[in-house]
């Protein structure tokens, strides 16, 4: 049976409690992660996740659910397109600049 509610696109949405634990829907990627920073592709742009002792517990990428656990400090948003980017030039080097 088809599912009339889905569009084809998950929807981005980011849920934290206490800054402690957070679930993030709308993932495309996981490109980078430790304790100290994550780094997701979303279908909002890239978002990088800083904190301290960060842990992803769960990771459905077929869903685009990831949940995380750990002191969050910040998230930070950038889109990242190839328009007006030098050839060959890195995403990590144009995410970082």
């Amino acid at each position: 049976m088809e599912d009339l509610n889905n569009t084809g696109t998950n929807m981005h949405r980011l849920t934290m409690l206490n800054r402690r634990t957070c679930s993030i829907t709308g993932v495309e990627d996981v490109l980078a992660f430790d304790e100290h920073e994550i780094l997701l592709e979303t279908e909002q742009g890239m978002l990088m996740i800083k904190g301290e002792d960060m842990h992803v517990n769960r990771l459905t990428l077929d869903k685009g659910e990831v949940d995380i656990d750990g002191k969050i400090d910040a998230f930070t948003y950038s889109d990242v397109s190839g328009a007006g980017s030098p050839k060959g030039e890195s995403l990590f080097a144009r995410l970082f600049r």
